[in-house]
This record gives C-alpha cells, sequence and structure tokens, in this order.
C-alpha cells in the first residue's frame, strides 16, 4: 500500500503527462503580444490564487517587464468595494478606474474559472464580461472544466483533474508551475533571474 505522498506525487507525474503544451504555448505569445502592444496585465485571483496573483504581478513585472497588476494588493480598496458594493463587483469597477482597454488582458487563476449560474466566483466571471465588452485579452490557468474563463477566454490552460477529491491543491500548484513556465519562456522572459546569474 502507497502513503499519501507517493500517491500524491503520481497524481503530479500524471497531471504533467496530460497538460497541454500546445495551449501553454498559445498563453505565452498571447500575453507576449499584449506586452508588446503597450497593454497591461491585471491578475485575478481569490482565496489561494490571489496569494499566487501577487506572486505573479512581480515575475511577470521584474521579469518579463510587463506592466502588471492584481487588484488584491490592495486589501483597503478590496475591502472598501465589498463592504459598500458587494464582492461580486470588486473586480469589475476596480477594472474600471484603472481604464480597463483593449490594449490589456486579463490573466485568471481560478480552481472553476468562475459560475454565474452556481454562484462561484462570480466577481471573476464579471471582470471577464467587461474585458470582453472592452475587447481586452482574457487568459486563464484553472481547473474542473475551466468555467466562464475556459469559455470567453482568448487563451487557456486547463489543468488535468486526476483526482476530484485534490482538485484544488493539483490546480493551485500546477498554476504556479504553469505561470513559473510563462516567465521563464523566451517570448517572455526580458532579464535573467538572480540565481541564475550568480557564478
Amino acid at each position: 500500500m502507497s502513503t499519501f505522498s507517493e500517491l500524491f506525487l503520481k497524481e503530479s507525474v500524471e497531471i504533467i503527462g496530460k497538460l497541454d503544451a500546445a495551449s501553454i504555448e498559445a498563453l505565452a505569445l498571447g500575453i507576449a503580444g499584449v506586452r508588446a502592444g503597450g497593454g497591461r496585465l491585471f491578475i485575478l485571483g481569490v482565496g489561494g490564487s490571489a496569494g499566487h496573483a501577487s506572486h505573479a504581478v512581480n515575475d511577470f513585472r521584474k521579469i518579463c517587464g510587463l506592466e502588471s497588476y492584481a487588484p488584491t494588493d490592495n486589501v483597503s480598496e478590496l475591502t472598501a468595494r465589498t463592504n459598500d458594493e458587494g464582492w461580486d463587483t470588486t473586480f469589475s469597477e476596480w477594472l474600471k478606474v484603472s481604464r480597463l482597454a483593449a490594449a490589456d488582458a486579463l490573466l485568471i487563476f481560478s480552481v472553476g474559472g468562475g459560475n454565474r449560474e452556481k454562484n462561484v466566483s462570480v466577481n471573476l466571471v464579471r471582470s471577464i464580461e467587461l474585458a470582453k465588452e472592452r475587447g481586452a485579452k482574457v487568459f486563464g490557468i484553472v481547473g474542473r472544466d475551466g468555467g466562464t474563463t475556459k469559455q470567453l477566454a482568448d487563451a487557456c490552460v486547463v489543468i488535468p483533474t486526476v483526482a476530484a477529491e485534490r482538485v484544488t491543491p493539483h490546480t493551485e500548484g500546477f498554476c504556479a508551475v504553469v505561470w513559473h513556465l510563462l516567465v521563464s519562456h523566451p517570448a517572455l522572459a526580458a532579464s535573467v533571474t538572480k540565481w541564475e546569474s550568480v557564478k
């Protein structure tokens, strides 16, 4: 009988084998196109994905030279909007103040991708709808069936489900793997990271 650690690692290897490299490549080239066009990248996530968004903003800015922001980095505005206007519009109203435009893009990190009918991550759904209205690109790294993000995205990586009871840790873990691949991609990487530069 295998240990849980062995099982989790076996599932992780299976996910890697099932990841669609072509969709990751499309994501890299799409984000590179946003940078080339002078656009900005807004990275949106809820819960653990909000933490990922903050980390990824650093990477896309510092490694890729791409102007990037996460609305969850400003806890005062996030909580004021939640309190005064409601959770569902926290991101879309923030994006309106940031003058989201056609040159810009969203990058969604989400286990389910948002689903209005199931009332899950509706703030992501409303942001995606706003982006589509304004002609901005929508990119995603999501799990399960991809939800609204997968349905409306210009490019989207769906982390394969290999164990439904562990869809959240696998999706969030591999989201980090994929975005680190992206910021290392030759189409995006603009500077060498510190440890790679130390001889």
